[in-house]
């Protein structure tokens, strides 16, 4: 926490402050003939961007699922796995003993008519053979689809904690770095008025060595030295930055997550800072001006990761 131009900035505390864009979320949905695991993973994305693999038979909820988590997630590259065990010996999933046969003969009468020898595996290349096994689409009932469905809520809400405490994180490393560019800002006062007297000395003392004394206007020069003076000038950048800052506290500090926000007020940061250092004509400035844009880019590089 940094003290600057009597004007403190701090993280607040608020329920609904940033979120980082990964997270993990996990639940367990348990059915009279199954157990069911639902596991969400996000990552960072500017869209929302869904995958899945999940059992079989739920492949025609997928619409439904999507739709879900768009709500609860909003935005992020989302990877949701959900498997399902079966509590009973019985299953739906069969062998197609005709088909499996069909496809031994065939491999015989290759193996004999290419001499090959009789293969360990052949068995479980059998297996994964097109239709051998099958497993019949299962109807979901409605019981059976609200229980998923509370499921996913759950893990979402989990992920979502996640998000949360991880934002937390990254708030407080925000409000660092943006109370040491405004450190860095306030540190460039002492070297403006040496800077801007310097200036004056010079393009007096070159115009002198190209005239002889007292043969040019000295009216027009000082009209010419207030022009260069007034464009190397950085008052305006400096309330700008100022102005900036406070905004990307006060942005930070607001409910709900501004990833987007936050990422173009520090676009606004950067742009300052750059002009600062273009009109800086000083080295002591343009050590700051890098300090600062170090710092920027810090911040930058982690608000990818905001909601």
């Amino acid at each position: 926490m940094v003290k600057i131009f009597n004007k403190t900035y701090l993280c607040k505390k608020n329920k609904e402050m940033i979120k980082s864009m990964t997270g993990y979320g996990k639940s367990q949905v348990v059915l009279p003939n199954k157990n069911i695991t639902i596991e969400l993973k996000a990552l960072n994305s500017k869209y929302f961007d869904f995958g899945s693999r999940n059992a079989s038979f739920y492949k025609e909820k997928e619409p439904a699922i999507r739709a879900l988590l768009n709500e609860l997630l909003e935005r992020g590259k989302i990877e949701l796995t959900l498997t399902a065990e079966n509590k009973s010996s019985d299953t739906s999933t069969k062998i197609n003993t005709l088909i499996a046969e069909a496809y031994l003969k065939q491999i015989n009468e290759l193996k004999e008519k290419l001499g090959i020898q009789d293969d360990p595996n052949l068995m479980s290349t059998l297996l994964k053979l097109p239709d051998v096994i099958s497993s019949p689409v299962e109807d979901i009932d409605d019981k059976e689809w609200a229980a998923i469905e509370k499921g996913l809520k759950e893990a979402a809400l989990n992920l979502d904690k996640f998000r949360i405490e991880e934002g937390a994180v990254l708030s407080k490393d925000f409000v660092f770095r943006i109370n040491l560019i405004q450190q860095y800002a306030s540190e460039i006062v002492p070297y403006e008025e040496p800077r801007l007297e310097l200036l004056k000395n010079r393009f007096k003392k070159n115009l002198e060595s190209l005239a002889e004394e007292n043969t040019y206007d000295s009216n027009r020069f000082e009209q010419e030295l207030i022009y260069y003076i007034e464009k190397l000038d950085i008052t305006e950048e400096k309330v700008r930055l100022n102005r900036h800052i406070h905004y990307f506290i006060e942005t930070l500090n607001a409910s709900g997550s501004n990833g987007k926000k936050l990422n173009f007020i520090a676009q606004e940061i950067g742009r300052e800072i750059n002009t600062i250092g273009s009109k800086a004509n000083d080295a002591d400035i343009q050590k700051l001006v890098v300090m600062m844009k170090d710092e920027l880019e810090k911040i930058k590089e982690q608000l990818s990761n905001i909601l």
